[in-house]
């Protein structure tokens, strides 16, 4: 188990920077999106400390064309080639433009700290650039780390780049992680808020709407992850990620439902004890974490009213009526290709759910369906990962037409 933990910086230096009092570079991928514009927000509110070197995102030009007026970067990228020439004219003079994956991977290998957040398996390029670069890598991407992860993890132990989670729940276990050893850990519990039908029976999720699933009752995310909440998923699939970022087996993860979204997620030890990290929701917590580790940001976000909190509450899953988590655990338990297959699968039953081609209930049907054909073995490079992830996908996208077509 490797929780990341490193000595503080001297006095009067930044963590990573370039000497005292030297503001520490950052590259934020994705930086348009939910998480990453709540990043801007982190380094704007600390000046002294970061300075953005790179912006990149995947297709919103204008959102990026502001962000770079305000941070001035060296560079932006944007993922889909096509529109680099329309947001050349749109950055500050000397701001670079670069396109495409390899665009995205230079400004991954750019700054001293690296965000991914970009969306889904098209972070897996961010994350090894980071890692292969010696960075120091903010996830906010877990489907590419679980998708990818017999050849990410070669590349970490290797490189010396190091990662911190942005996910709030294994942001909470890197930071309850840091009060004890790893020989001290018996237990990882992952806290859910349960989504917005939390209490439903599998009965009165049989026609449950798209603005239904999107209307999350404590979180603000994009599309893919606020439905990937709704089903669980986003839990099934932050368990596999606990165990590749902490290296605790799977009969060591639990995971319980918190509705409040206050205990981020707990450390039980050997003695008895137990650990948790607790903040109102507010993302730029563990992106200003993330970003300033080791040491923590003096802006505090999500600090608590003790006096007004009034409770917690916590319960189990309902693996029934929510049958992701379970598809998600049994992947992680496979390993192989199973995360990757699991993680594509679920990408496009999302997709078409969002596009009103499936039904809520047919996200699990379309996992558990594709899982069935997942070629046995473990992908051992990039190549093997990128054709898995391609195979799965075309499978899943099978399984969605001949339910159309009520095969």
């Amino acid at each position: 188990m490797d929780p990341g933990t490193h000595a503080p910086a001297p006095r009067g230096a930044r963590p990573g920077g370039e000497g005292p009092g030297q503001p520490c570079t950052v590259s934020l991928l994705g930086s348009t999106g939910s998480i990453g514009t709540q990043a801007v927000d982190v380094v704007l509110a600390q000046p002294d400390r970061f300075r953005v070197v790179g912006l990149g995102a995947q297709r919103s030009v204008d959102r990026l064309a502001e962000q770079a007026a305000v941070l001035r970067p060296e560079a932006v990228a944007i993922g889909d080639a096509r529109l680099a020439r329309e947001l050349t004219g749109r950055v500050p003079p000397g701001t670079e433009v670069l396109a495409g994956t390899d665009g995205l991977r230079e400004l991954a290998a750019r700054a001293e700290v690296v965000l991914n957040a970009v969306v889904g398996f098209a972070g897996l390029p961010v994350t090894l650039a980071a890692l292969q670069a010696g960075r120091r890598l903010a996830l906010a991407n877990k489907q590419s780390f679980i998708a990818g992860a017999p050849v990410v993890q070669a590349v970490r132990r290797t490189s010396g780049g190091s990662i911190v989670p942005v996910d709030s729940e294994h942001c909470a276990l890197h930071q309850c992680l840091r009060t004890g050893s790893p020989a001290e850990v018996a237990r990882l519990v992952l806290t859910a808020s349960g989504g917005p039908f939390r209490g439903r029976s599998l009965d009165e999720l049989a026609a449950v709407s798209v603005d239904e699933a999107l209307a999350h009752p404590t979180w603000q995310m994009g599309p893919q992850n606020t439905v990937d909440s709704s089903t669980l998923m986003n839990k099934g699939l932050e368990v596999i990620e606990a165990h590749e970022l902490f290296g605790v087996d799977y009969d060591r993860i639990e995971v319980v439902v918190h509705p409040q979204s206050v205990v981020h997620s707990m450390v039980e030890f050997c003695d008895g004890s137990t650990v948790a990290q607790l903040s109102l929701p507010d993302m730029r917590l563990p992106i200003g974490y993330a970003l300033g580790h080791p040491d923590r940001l003096p802006h505090p976000f999500g600090a608590i009213d003790w006096a007004a909190l009034g409770r917690l509450d916590f319960e189990p899953p309902d693996r029934r009526a929510f049958r992701c988590l379970a598809l998600a655990e049994e992947a992680g338990r496979a390993g192989g290709h199973a995360p990757a297959w699991l993680n594509a699968a679920n990408e496009v039953a999302v997709e078409a759910f969002l596009d009103k081609r499936l039904p809520w209930r047919g996200i699990a049907d379309v996992v558990e369906a594709t899982l069935q054909h997942c070629e046995p073995g473990a992908p051992a490079t990039v190549d093997e990962v990128v054709a898995s992830d391609r195979h799965a996908r075309a499978v899943a996208t099978a399984v969605v037409e001949e339910r159309e077509r009520g095969v």
